[in-house]
């Protein structure tokens, strides 16, 4: 749709952009913007990262030495520990 904008139409289009918002508000608004992809980029490679770390290396069987992992909670909001509570994993009773 946009190959289809002759160059006055993209120009008529920047120019109300520009009446509506102002010319003082645009660097920060395009800022921002920037900053939420750089956001979003970062945030992306994490949950990659994090996907690559979960392979069955980390499915191991603990050593005697190793402790046990600390069982999982789910708070209400960041910093609640009023409502967390314990996250049980979901077990297979599969029948044979």
């Amino acid at each position: 749709m946009i190959g289809n904008l002759k160059p006055l139409e993209i120009v008529l289009i920047f120019a109300v952009i520009l009446l509506l918002f102002g010319a003082k508000k645009l660097p920060d608004m395009a800022r921002s913007l920037g900053k939420s992809a750089r956001i979003l980029k970062s945030e992306a490679k994490a949950m990659k990262k994090d996907d690559e770390a979960t392979t069955p290396a980390d499915a191991a069987p603990a050593t005697p030495d190793q402790q046990a992992p600390a069982p999982r909670t789910i708070k209400a909001a960041p910093g609640d520990v009023t409502s967390a509570r314990p996250v049980n994993d979901p077990t297979h009773t599969t029948q044979s």
